[in-house]
């Protein structure tokens, strides 16, 4: 977050790159950073003119050379956003003469998502020479509902702990599907709303009562009865609930049980810290220590294991609801 803060400060400033090189695995600050420079650095009147968007699947690499190369008309510079870059990775080592002496009044961005540039060759020595090369890692599961909070906070808004949750097990760690889920909240709400799970249930269609968050929950006290209501909901609704998602859910959840259980320091603080998990769930994973030791974890990873393969259809004929229940009854019993 500080280093896009850098680079639209320096843009703002008028200190700007002639080379934007943006890589990497999470493709939602690519976008951010890229939509910024379409949008800023050009006014409207010289956009027309002095503005152009290539995409890798229909140019070469001569093609954006060449555009690159060109004079801006009757402004200062000229702005080239090469998207979807990535189809040009087998000569994208060929954009080296460029990147080495670029065009001072043009400002090339490069989108180059899910891949990244080599730092031990050529072009990525004279790109962090002559230009700029920012990388968007993905970021893990524990670190999205903070992200998230992150966000609504800067729009004047907050979210109970819950509620993240259940966006991050619902759409996972893809920002730009959270994101959007978030502009649909803040259209919906006012600002300085707290946003909770019933928020989330009635606007963005995920159960508050019957979701893979409540059923970790359930599991992990050795609530029987609400741990089997979840799994005949997850049964009859299997397209909203895939067992694959659920299995791989509860497998991060008792492999940390399991780092639980070897840790010397139990504070609450070195525990969230040490898993990876938020304070305000720290509780939770207390409760299932107690009824779950050390060595039924580890059955337990075993049995998680076995239905993931079944979920995949390898060594069972079952539905994804039977193999659920299968595994309930084993770890419940």
């Amino acid at each position: 977050m500080n280093e896009i803060r850098t680079i639209v400060s320096d843009i703002k400033k008028g200190n700007i790159k002639p080379i934007y090189f943006l890589m990497g695995d999470e493709p939602y600050y690519i976008d951010k950073i890229s939509d910024y420079i379409e949008q800023t650095v050009l006014d409207e009147a010289e956009k027309g003119f002095n503005q152009q968007i290539m995409y890798g699947r229909d140019a070469t690499i001569e093609d954006i050379i060449s555009a690159a190369k060109r004079y801006p008309m009757m402004a200062e510079r000229q702005v080239l956003i090469v998207k979807e870059a990535q189809d040009l990775s087998r000569n994208i080592e060929k954009l080296i003469t460029y990147a080495q002496n670029p065009q001072p009044t043009t400002v090339l961005v490069i989108n180059y998502k899910y891949k990244k540039l080599d730092k031990r060759k050529k072009l990525h020595k004279a790109i962090a020479k002559t230009g700029l090369i920012y990388e968007s890692k993905k970021l893990y599961e524990n670190q999205v509902s903070d992200w998230i909070r992150r966000v609504l906070s800067g729009k004047k808004y907050q979210i109970e702990p819950k509620a993240a949750q259940m966006l991050v097990e619902f759409l996972g760690t893809d920002l730009s599907k959270i994101s959007n889920e978030l502009d649909k909240l803040m259209l919906i709400l006012p600002q300085e709303t707290i946003i909770n799970d019933k928020h989330i249930e009635e606007n963005i269609g995920i159960s508050k009562d019957f979701n893979n968050f409540e059923l970790q929950k359930a599991i992990g006290a050795k609530n029987i009865s609400k741990a089997n209501r979840i799994i005949n909901y997850f049964a009859e609704n299997p397209k909203n609930n895939p067992t694959v998602m659920t299995v791989s859910l509860l497998n991060s959840f008792f492999t940390k049980l399991l780092l639980f259980h070897g840790l010397k320091d139990k504070s609450k603080s070195s525990v969230s810290k040490s898993l990876g998990v938020n304070f305000y769930f720290i509780d939770d994973y207390f409760l299932a220590a107690r009824n779950y030791p050390l060595r039924k974890v580890a059955q337990i990873i075993t049995l998680l294991r076995d239905a993931d393969l079944k979920s995949k259809g390898v060594g069972a004929n079952q539905t994804q609801g039977d193999i659920l229940k299968e595994f309930l009854f084993k770890i419940l019993h």
